[in-house]
């Protein structure tokens, strides 16, 4: 069996959401052994969130720049391979330079940053390294997503015509951040989650899934951004009209005052002679419609899907696999690939399916291009990383 790849985390101490969620992707499959950690900013709660998850004393770190420095002093064989980003937002640039100028690969929550120019200083970075980077659209990783791509790259389907893509929640219909809660304080103020509100939060993934199963990058974009919460900074709902680089034409609707809405994340691509139709709720699922033949509806880990949307699913037909296994595919897909790298192995048969730094340089693009857009009344913006 292959050896475990070492990851350090930074973020995700108590009170947190994202961290418990990325440690049990990270395990689920066996790939990935959690060896230190800076949990948090405040060395009481970093040092109590450690104990919470039987980190050892000697591993347990109280900011990510200590962290980084000690690791990198280890052996080679017992340092941390990779961090994994689990701040708010404001925290993933810095910690990201920091942990490629120390030799460490890196694995980071979206949006990459809360710039485009603070995510092109990654890419730069990256580059020059030649170090790996991974960016968590974990909704890539369910197996019926991974089929859909793979129909449209076949050409069955012909060309992609139309693209509706949406995301609703309703968490944050009332204010509340004005309450004690974590999670909508910080992903509701510009500081720390950028100048993009829902659009950063839950936009960026329905735009990301778009262009992954059609192949296809958004141009241009005409966005309608709205705060409906009196007093929230950031915008709370998001309508926008899409232009892909083959013509194509696509409707984007993200909401987190959506009441009712819990992750209502769907996709539909209308081709020239069929149609694909996903929802989350119900994701083992994929509705296939055809010009001159019944709608197909197939179902995960079956026969009639393709080799990478197998390869994602761990049990037979009929057992749900979900959000968690989705976002484990991105982590065993990223250990392989740190695996193969730094033991100068084989990288693994098929390609590592993870977005990279490209997805999260058109995930930032799209941000700022979305509101330029809303700030000169929806006009019609380029989607560019230049």
């Amino acid at each position: 069996m292959a050896r475990r790849v070492r990851m350090g985390m930074v973020g995700g101490g108590r009170g947190a959401f994202i961290g418990a969620v990325h440690r049990t992707a990270a395990r689920l499959d066996d790939h990935v052994q959690l060896v230190c950690a800076a949990l948090s900013a405040d060395p009481d709660r970093a040092k109590a969130s450690a104990a919470d998850i039987n980190l050892p004393d000697d591993r347990t770190y109280t900011s990510y720049k200590d962290m980084l420095q000690r690791e990198a002093a280890l052996p080679a064989a017992e340092r941390m391979e990779f961090v994994a980003i689990v701040t708010p937002n404001h925290m993933h640039h810095p910690v990201a330079l920091a942990a490629l100028e120390h030799g460490f690969h890196v694995l980071s929550d979206k949006p990459a940053t809360r710039t485009l120019d603070e995510c092109r200083d990654i890419a730069k970075l990256v580059e020059q390294t030649g170090l790996l980077y991974a960016l968590t659209h974990n909704y890539t990783g369910y197996p019926m997503i991974r089929h859909a791509r793979d129909l449209i790259a076949s050409g069955s389907l012909g060309a992609v015509r139309k693209v509706v893509a949406e995301y609703a929640q309703g968490w944050l219909a009332t204010p509340l951040e004005q309450t004690d809660h974590k999670q909508a304080a910080w992903r509701t103020d510009p500081e720390r989650a950028g100048a993009g509100g829902c659009l950063g939060d839950i936009a960026t993934h329905a735009h990301n899934l778009a262009e992954y199963v059609t192949g296809l990058d958004v141009q241009h974009l005409a966005a309608d951004l709205t705060t409906f919460v009196d007093g929230r900074p950031l915008d709370d709902d998001a309508n926008i009209l899409l232009r892909f680089n083959n013509n194509a034409k696509g409707v984007l609707h993200a909401s987190q005052i959506a009441v009712g809405a819990e992750n209502d994340l769907s996709l539909r691509v209308y081709a020239e002679k069929g149609a694909l139709e996903w929802r989350q709720p119900d994701a083992n699922t994929l509705l296939v419609h055809h010009l001159d033949a019944p709608t197909q509806i197939l179902r995960a880990a079956t026969a009639h899907t393709s080799d990478a949307s197998r390869a994602a699913t761990r049990i037979p037909p009929g057992h749900p696999e979900g959000y968690l296994e989705a976002f484990a595919n991105i982590y065993a897909a990223f250990a392989a690939a740190v695996r193969a790298r730094n033991d100068n192995s084989a990288p693994p048969a098929d390609a590592p399916d993870y977005p990279g730094i490209t997805a999260a340089l058109r995930g930032m693009a799209f941000i700022e291009a979305a509101l330029t857009s809303s700030k000169n009344n929806a006009a019609w913006t380029p989607v560019s990383v230049d």
